[in-house]
């Protein structure tokens, strides 16, 4: 398809999107949504890719929503009184212009398949911010900006960033980032355990493209796909035997399909030759990852 937001470039298996409206500062839009969206869902087929890397066009990341549009910047229908029953079914049509648009992509990054890196170039705020809870890991510039600004704007966190961000900070760190609204400089976004690292600007996308090498190089897809999902999902259950009976499924199904290549090539002391794709899942997998008891 023709992006008109985003630019595509795979590369030795490494899919880097970038957020392309440099003369806009990468401002996020409903269209940006749909294309992000689109790009994590359709993603899990393309076994080409084994990581993506999120990036920025020009100066910035992504400087957040773009308030220049007319009517309801967010997209949003405001002819309509909507409850919290109406959300039962997140992927009526009907409710296309009452959910947030973060939230979209950030419940399609969540879902996805890949190892997924943002390489934060320049300023990130709001859902320039928030979209990147989502991702693996968030490397960034020592130029960039980081702000989580909902409070100066009078709206609240979106994006699911109320389930990330205190996953990732603790609370009392997510309550005062929130709280504060400030805008973190690079060296404050590591400290608050936001960044993983930060590189010199002409380092950056090296250094994600090494990361993402390191993370899914000589790795199985489908035991790297499963492995991203487990740790998400599992972290957020009651009781441990919840993740054991996922944790049985997956040792199951990828003992004897990668697995057994994996032990084979250790036996016999050379490099595995995995060859399951991530768009072929375990039978358990889709029923687990829509929510129903595996």
């Amino acid at each position: 398809m023709t992006w008109t937001t985003l630019d595509h470039r795979l590369d030795s298996g490494i899919l880097t999107v970038t957020l392309d409206r440099p003369d806009h500062l990468n401002a996020f839009t409903p269209t940006m949504a749909d294309e992000l969206e689109q790009t994590f869902t359709e993603v899990n087929d393309n076994d080409d890719v084994r990581a993506i890397i999120v990036t920025g066009a020009g100066r910035a990341f992504c400087a957040g929503m773009d308030l220049s549009a007319d009517g309801n910047v967010f997209g949003l229908d405001e002819t309509r009184t909507p409850t919290l029953a109406d959300m039962d079914d997140l992927s009526s049509p009907d409710l296309r212009r009452i959910r947030d648009t973060g939230g979209r992509v950030t419940l399609a990054i969540h879902s996805c398949r890949k190892p997924v890196i943002a390489a934060i170039n320049g300023a990130a705020v709001g859902i320039g911010a928030t979209m990147t809870l989502a991702m693996d890991a968030r490397l960034m510039s020592a130029t960039a900006r980081y702000g989580l600004v909902f409070g100066r704007l009078g709206i609240t966190p979106e994006a699911a960033s109320t389930w990330f961000l205190p996953r990732l900070v603790g609370m009392a760190k997510a309550l005062d980032l929130v709280y504060s609204a400030d805008i973190l400089d690079a060296e404050a976004t590591e400290a608050a355990g936001l960044a993983n690292a930060v590189h010199p600007p002409d380092q950056l996308l090296d250094r994600a493209r090494d990361l993402a090498d390191r993370w899914t190089l000589g790795r199985s897809q489908v035991a790297t796909a499963l492995a991203r999902q487990m740790l998400y999902r599992n972290a957020a259950l009651q009781h441990p035997e919840d993740a054991h009976r996922v944790d049985s499924l997956a040792m199951f199904y990828t003992s004897t399909g990668d697995g057994a290549e994996g032990v084979a090539a250790f036996r016999e002391k050379r490099s595995p030759d995995f060859k399951q794709q991530a768009s072929g899942m375990p039978p358990f997998y889709d029923t687990w990852i829509n929510g129903t008891t595996p």
